[in-house]
């Protein structure tokens, strides 16, 4: 089994959510498709938003795509993505970066388990565990 993917929806606001994710997690897309680039049929509100995309950012792969009204998500409620960092220098970097414009649920923090962890939700409404263990002595 490979590592899991984590596929996110998005009400219409995927494009601008994939060039955030770029920035701040150092990213880059891998390929994107429009509605009205597919030969799917869609709605003129429809034709310039994201049928489907990846993202890369190192070992991180994301999958995202725009969701049609009739089929609306509720941002952040169904997922978290957890990322787990080598050095404490990454973890603080990353979570700055994504702190933008985000709901800081628990600040980056030195943890009784031996890691430094943090939480937060993003401007896009996804959910986002931050870990870096720390060397046991």
């Amino acid at each position: 089994m490979e590592a899991i993917v984590p596929y996110l929806n998005f009400n219409g606001n995927a494009a601008e959510a994939l060039a955030f994710y770029a920035r701040a997690l150092d990213g880059k897309i891998l390929h994107q498709q429009t509605f009205g680039e597919s030969p799917t049929p869609s709605s003129d509100a429809m034709k310039n938003k994201i049928m489907h995309a990846a993202f890369q950012a190192d070992q991180l792969t994301l999958m995202v795509s725009d969701c049609p009204p009739e089929m609306a998500v509720t941002n952040g409620s169904n997922i978290s993505l957890s990322l787990n960092f080598k050095d404490p220098a990454s973890i603080d970097k990353t979570f700055a970066a994504l702190s933008e414009g985000a709901n800081i649920t628990m600040e980056l923090q030195d943890t009784f388990w031996g890691a430094r962890f943090g939480m937060l939700t993003d401007q896009f409404g996804i959910n986002w565990m931050f870990n870096h263990d720390k060397e046991q002595k």
